[in-house]
């Protein structure tokens, strides 16, 4: 703002006072919201935020659970996972799926609780998507990793039985990613334009 329109003729003491004000008070307001804090306004009550989406691991609510029961997986913990849902699963894969005890069994010990694990005492080098479980592997997921083809393979697939496959079922036929990952995080790919 120019200096000289403070102290034109058209503005009195007073006026320029309560400009000068006005612009302070402005100045102040625009500086005092931060959207990082973890309080309430006025800096009361810790926000409280709405958990949508629980997708450790894929498929446990989309493919095995009922319709009626994701909003139920989705605001659980997992450490409710086993008692809340093992059945549903395990149901799941028997009848829809016609896959036997064993391979109900199996998948509702790894894909429950609904979570990634991880094991930093393992090498990164052997991380990948249920490799804690079925590698004693370091666990979490890579960028690579086509969590639902597996899954699938899974359930509906030979990978853990040959018997009673469904391969119509077995991938969600979405090739790998387009472009090479970075090195370097975030490691995503550039976008296409």
């Amino acid at each position: 703002m120019n200096a000289s329109f403070l102290h034109s003729r058209s503005l009195t003491p007073m006026r320029r006072s309560i400009f000068v004000s006005l612009v302070a008070v402005a100045a102040l307001t625009a500086c005092g919201n931060d959207d990082d804090d973890t309080t309430g306004p006025g800096g009361g009550s810790p926000r409280v935020y709405n958990q949508v989406e629980r997708l450790g691991n894929p498929l446990v609510s989309e493919v095995t659970l009922a319709k009626r029961n994701h909003a139920f997986h989705n605001v659980g913990m997992p450490t409710t996972d086993v008692a809340n849902h093992s059945a549903e699963l395990k149901a799941f894969v028997r009848t829809v799926a016609g896959r036997n005890e064993t391979v109900a069994n199996t998948l509702a010990s790894v894909l429950l609780p609904d979570m990634l694990i991880v094991q930093t005492n393992k090498a990164g080098g052997t991380a990948g998507w249920l490799s804690w479980a079925l590698a004693d592997g370091y666990g979490g997921r890579k960028l690579a990793d086509d969590v639902v083809d597996a899954g699938l393979m899974a359930i509906f697939g030979p990978l853990l039985s040959p018997a009673n496959v469904s391969p119509g079922l077995s991938t969600d036929n979405v090739g790998a990613n387009d472009k090479a990952f970075s090195a370097t995080f975030p490691y995503l790919a550039a976008p296409s334009l």
